[in-house]
């Protein structure tokens, strides 16, 4: 198949048989499922399942993250015509990959959401397959991360950020996009030990624990060195990805709800996603892309391309 099939292509979200393969209907039409998967609820035969968190009720800043998973799978469209440049193989085709859409919950009662995600994704994990989770705020990731140490126990975490996200916190029924890790900490579903952050630029006296990697370090020392740090911080132990926009400076991610100067550049981010492959990844999630903030759509398209990474670093140690 080549491009001309974008004569007769449309739709492959709901027509494609199976789950590989790449794709090639106009990126402008059709079905915006990610990467143009097929849309699956039963998960029967799929290796990774990617799902929307349509969620931002905990932000304290601005609103917005609850558009995120349709914004960036509309900018994935891009993506599925060719392997992922620079990985050496083509994880479309050699795994079968489902967009098992969007998290049913409740917004009136926020009290049932965290249960009813952290459910939500642990019926993935149940059906054999990897949990890629399209945000939402930064909050959802504790639920997850719930989830997912319920079958592998504490995880090492690997946080791109602006912030540390570990503000003190013990109130069990808060919802906050700043505290989750904190929680997650106390709750012993993380082993501060071996986790890390990347691209902090507030201040918190308190980490948790937690080693980190300012963004003022990051560009001083370089991608390849800081990858080779978080390498030797999780060692083997199973990860958790979260990667969340802010991460990057405003002038490549001004589609946030918390931006803050001096972040990584896009290819800073990208160079050290591709230097820790071989990680033991379990799970990952991209968070906090806000598209009423985001004029050009360029943070969707930088959320598109983190979440293939974190696709392609899942496939990496599966092959």
């Amino acid at each position: 198949m080549a491009l001309e099939d974008a004569r007769t292509q449309v739709d492959t979200a709901l027509t494609r048989t199976g789950f590989r393969g790449r794709s090639w209907e106009n990126a402008f039409g059709g079905a915006t499922s990610f990467l143009r998967r097929t849309y699956a609820k039963d998960l029967t035969g799929v290796d990774l399942a990617v799902t929307g968190v349509p969620f931002d009720q905990a932000v304290t800043n601005r609103p917005g993250a609850r558009f995120g998973p349709r914004a960036i799978r509309e900018a994935s469209t891009l993506q599925p015509y060719d392997p992922p440049y620079g990985w050496g193989f083509d994880p479309l085709e050699e795994f079968a990959i489902a967009d098992h859409g969007d998290l049913a919950f409740d917004y009136g009662r926020l009290v049932d959401f965290p249960v009813a995600l952290e459910a939500h994704v642990g019926s993935i994990l149940d059906a054999g397959a990897g949990a890629l989770i399209l945000g939402g705020d930064h909050s959802v990731s504790l639920p997850v991360l719930r989830a997912h140490a319920a079958r592998h126990g504490p995880l090492a975490l690997v946080q791109f950020d602006a912030h540390s996200d570990t503000w003190t916190d013990d109130d069990p029924g808060r919802l906050d996009h700043g505290t989750m890790f904190y929680k997650a900490v106390q709750e012993k579903i993380l082993d501060p030990a071996a986790s890390i952050q990347v691209g902090i630029r507030t201040e918190n006296p308190d980490m948790r624990g937690i080693e980190a990697i300012d963004a003022p370090a990051v560009h001083r020392l370089g991608p390849d060195a800081v990858a080779e740090r978080v390498r030797a911080r999780v060692g083997d132990r199973p990860v958790y990805l979260s990667f969340d926009i802010d991460a990057l400076d405003p002038a490549f991610a001004p589609g946030t709800g918390t931006p803050v100067w001096g972040g990584l550049a896009s290819w800073q981010a990208a160079a050290i996603l591709r230097g820790i492959a071989g990680i033991n990844l379990v799970g990952g999630d991209v968070v906090e892309v806000s598209p009423p903030y985001d004029t050009t759509g360029a943070t969707a398209i930088a959320g598109a391309h983190v979440a293939m990474e974190i696709l392609c670093l899942w496939c990496w140690t599966r092959r």
